[in-house]
């Protein structure tokens, strides 16, 4: 015997299709009959619903948000990596091209320098600097075997540096002239006064034995004179910067502690300096003549 419950069941299954396509049927016709009844429904269903669907919303915009500011956050450290990487490559760029660019400064600087009675000449760099209280010298990457001799002087762009007194195969020394020293022949170009430029360790060397003492103002410009041989006349040395009791202060024209390279060049007065005294060898002390006969007993 079937049961209440199964028929019933049976009968809601076949009874339950059909009433909702006369349903829908009905709505569809309702909705063409009377569009605005149906809309002002749909409407107030809409407004009911938009409380719980906001909150609902909620959670998820709150997620999105969440996963747009991590996706911020990893890209942004991405960019600083970035960056940061490319900062060092430019700060490693930017020292390169610093120093090509004060080493190209430098060479443009010698190339307006070579005099034209200079017999030769050639561009050293400066790889050692005294840098003491006692000793004002720099040594450059050249030596005999670039030509290079005792007594050439040492000049850049701006003026004279000083000369060579050391010289070695490969590399020699140069006394600047604010050397203690350093003695230079110069003259007084407004006045053409000789003096000698006398340094004495400090950064501006002194002028002694002046012609002309009262003539002598600052802002004077001081070229070599050319006596003595030493320095062919009319290289810019400096100018008076100080007027001391002791003797006229001179400002050179070159900036000797920042000295990247030099022109060393050969006017062919090198032969004129005295070569330096070899160091004699001391003979031997003979032992006096009663130590000798203590010996022979």
């Amino acid at each position: 015997m079937i049961r209440p419950s199964v028929q019933l069941r049976a009968t809601i299954q076949r009874t339950t299709p059909p009433l909702l396509i006369l349903l829908s049927a009905a709505i569809i016709i309702l909705g063409k009959a009377d569009q605005t009844m149906f809309e002002s429904v749909r409407t107030k269903l809409t407004d009911d619903a938009a409380p719980a669907l906001d909150v609902m919303s909620r959670p998820l915009g709150a997620a999105a948000s969440l996963v747009d500011r991590v996706r911020g956050i990893v890209t942004m450290y991405q960019d600083n990596v970035r960056l940061t990487a490319e900062n060092e490559r430019l700060l490693q760029w930017q020292q390169i091209g610093l120093k090509l660019s004060a080493d190209n400064r430098d060479l443009r600087g010698l190339l307006k320098s070579v005099p034209e009675a200079a017999v030769s000449y050639v561009t050293a760099r400066v790889i050692a600097n005294s840098g003491g209280g006692y000793v004002r010298t720099v040594m450059v990457n050249g030596g005999v075997d670039q030509g290079l001799a005792r007594g050439q002087a040492a000049v850049t762009g701006e003026g004279l540096v000083g000369r060579l007194t050391e010289v070695g195969s490969r590399a020699a020394r140069v006394l600047l002239i604010t050397d203690l020293n350093s003695r230079i022949p110069v003259v007084i170009e407004s006045s053409h006064a000789n003096a000698v430029l006398a340094g004495d360790n400090s950064e501006r060397p002194r002028l002694f034995y002046v012609g002309q003492p009262d003539t002598i103002k600052i802002g004077d410009r001081i070229l070599t004179s050319g006596e003595s041989g030493i320095f062919p006349p009319g290289l810019p040395v400096g100018m008076v910067a100080a007027l001391d009791p002791g003797g006229a202060r001179v400002e050179p024209y070159v900036e000797l502690s920042q000295l990247g390279y030099v022109l060393i060049v050969d006017y062919g007065l090198s032969g004129a300096l005295p070569r330096p005294v070899p160091v004699a060898t001391r003979p031997a002390r003979r032992k006096p003549a009663a130590a000798d006969e203590a010996s022979v007993r």
